[in-house]
């Protein structure tokens, strides 16, 4: 229905700009004046400039600089882009189902995905891709070598491959549907551990299968957990909400509000805990953004996670995807409202700050290193609506690895571990 309105809205935008310019006196009006202006700019440009123009190129990049002006996180995304957020978003795509890199101008495979065409095929790690259906890739790009590769679902791809030892030969795929994975999960140090790197469609579908998992790995139900969120950049809100569901017995996830108070909507876990109130550690960082912090922030509020690493991003807006003439035109990414937690916190340019500080580097490492960008470091970002500043971190109050501590250990990890274990075993003791 939204999307309904916002077209009908367009249309009559349009249709009024058409009568403006045939109705005498009506571009008196300011937004007139200033469309009027803008088709005076572009027939200058188009009859003027230097070189031949592509006027559809020039009215793109008007649109993407007006959404630019807005803040960091609304943009226009043309029909190709829209169609590569929409597979980020999905979980899936057509596809071979290797991860791959480039090195000395050579696709590298890094690992093929288990149960895809990739693997059935034999595919190697550090295999070297050459051509894709008999044309050089060579000195391509990862991102167009990949678009090259991915395609409809049984559609066949013929790949040449450069193995050490051998001739370069011929593989021909199959296309399948292959799973984006966010979800991770094993035992740390006899923890139960798990990874989310984002939030799409199967996000928590994929968490539920990583706790049932290491339910069966461990021979019991899971005495805590340790929940990783560094460096996620976020996702779908419903997919937070999803998350923080799997670990809550009823009550408030998140709030959001619009510019219009009466369109603001609260979201509630539903009854029951998956792990039955076993003690989480959550682990943040100057990485988590969005959705992630989302999770972070509701469970902190509720008192059912610890958190431990370094203040979070700071994004606590929300954006809504706006297709255009059904996506045939691309679509907007537009930032339509902030969130709050269940304490009604705004972390909007300040970050969520973890119960525990504890940094993944020594302080000289952290002195050469200097700060890490935040939201509120970035251009045009959106003030905190109660005039909150993000705290400055006192490097006397956070604590550091040891200096001789190993290059191939999380110190961050370790600790978190550390301190879940502490919370387990007091948990034992209280039940006996």
């Amino acid at each position: 229905m939204r999307i309904n309105i916002i077209a009908s809205v367009t249309a009559m935008a349009i249709a009024g700009v058409a009568l403006a310019f045939s109705a005498e006196g009506s571009q008196e009006d300011p937004t007139f004046r200033q469309l009027e202006l803008f088709g005076d700019v572009l027939n200058r440009i188009e009859s003027d400039y230097v070189s031949e123009t592509d006027q559809s190129e020039l009215i793109e990049a008007a649109i993407e600089g007006m959404l630019t002006s807005l803040d960091p996180h609304s943009a226009y995304h043309n029909p190709d882009s829209y169609e590569d957020l929409r597979v980020t978003t999905r979980g899936e795509y057509g596809g071979l189902g290797m991860e791959v890199t480039s090195r000395d101008d050579f696709i590298t495979v890094v690992s093929p995905i288990s149960d895809t065409p990739a693997e059935r095929a034999g595919l190697r790690t550090n295999d070297r891709i050459i051509a894709v259906n008999g044309e050089n890739i060579i000195g391509v790009s990862v991102d167009d070598a990949v678009e090259m590769m991915r395609g409809a679902v049984g559609d066949p791809v013929t790949i040449t491959i450069s193995r050490e030892s051998e001739e370069p030969f011929d593989v021909t795929l199959v296309r399948d549907t292959i799973p984006l994975r966010t979800v991770a999960w094993r035992l740390e140090e006899g923890v139960p551990y798990l990874r989310i790197a984002g939030f799409n469609e199967r996000t928590t579908e994929m968490v539920l299968e990583g706790v049932s998992e290491l339910e069966e790995e461990f021979g019991a139900d899971l005495p805590g957990l340790v929940l990783d969120m560094r460096f996620n950049p976020g996702g779908l809100l419903e997919q937070a909400i999803g998350v923080t569901d799997v670990f809550l017995d009823g009550g408030e996830v998140v709030s959001t509000r619009t510019r219009d108070p009466r369109e603001t909507q609260r979201y509630n876990a539903r009854p029951g805990d998956l792990i039955e109130g076993a003690p989480i550690v959550i682990l943040i960082n100057e990485g988590s953004a969005s959705a992630a912090e989302i999770v972070a922030g509701a469970l902190q509020d509720r008192e059912r996670a610890v958190l431990v690493g370094m203040t979070s991003f700071g994004k606590g807006s929300v954006q809504t995807i706006i297709p255009l003439r059904g996506g045939r035109d691309g679509a907007l990414r537009l930032t339509t409202g902030r969130y709050y937690t269940p304490a009604g916190r705004s972390i909007q340019a300040t970050g969520i700050v973890p119960d525990t500080q504890i940094s993944a580097f020594t302080i000289a490492e952290e002195e050469e290193i200097g700060e890490l960008g935040s939201e509120a470091d970035l251009p045009g970002a959106l003030e905190n609506e109660n005039g909150v500043a993000r705290e400055v971190t006192d490097t006397l109050l956070i604590e550091h690895p040891p200096e001789d501590w190993p290059d191939d250990r999380d110190y961050q990890l370790s600790r978190a571990v550390e301190i879940l274990q502490g919370q387990m075993e007091s948990q034992q003791a209280a039940l006996q």
